[in-house]
């Protein structure tokens, strides 16, 4: 059950992908600050009322609306991007679906996008795969990706 999970369970698997600049565990997150990006942002995994839940978080307005940008202006939704990685990654997209993402500034002015993990299989395996696909989407929004410089 993942309200089992040790969150710092999953740390060493996600410092050997590579994928982070940082990642730390508390009791209350994992929390992965994003690679090659100038801005804070980071890749969270917590607990919800609904259970686990991944996010990509930034107090930077500018990162967040290069995201919002690229994403009205693509063909695919975010939900459909992430269901595209795990499929890539061998998630069982069929057995447990992609939810419907979130996206909001919360009350400590940071600006989130956030989907629900499905509670299936181990749990660990499980957070360290959404945590990892939410990585590889985002890593190719916006100024995540490094966007353009302008001299």
């Amino acid at each position: 059950m993942t309200t089992d999970l040790q969150f710092d369970s999953i740390v060493d698997d996600l410092q050997r992908s590579g994928r982070f600049a940082s990642v730390e565990a508390t009791d209350a997150a994992v929390r992965c600050r994003a690679r090659d990006v100038e801005s804070e942002a980071f890749y969270v995994l917590t607990r919800s009322e609904r259970g686990l839940v991944v996010r990509f978080e930034t107090p930077d307005r500018w990162l967040s609306e290069s995201v919002e940008a690229e994403l009205y202006h693509a063909s695919d939704s975010l939900d459909e991007l992430l269901e595209e990685t795990l499929d890539d990654m061998d998630w069982p997209v069929d057995a447990a679906p992609v939810g419907t993402f979130r996206h909001y500034r919360s009350e400590d002015l940071t600006y989130v996008f956030e989907h629900d993990v499905p509670d299936h299989g181990d749990p660990a395996r499980t957070a360290c795969t959404w945590l990892l696909a939410y990585e590889a989407t985002f890593h190719e929004l916006g100024d995540v990706a490094g966007g353009d410089e302008e001299d």
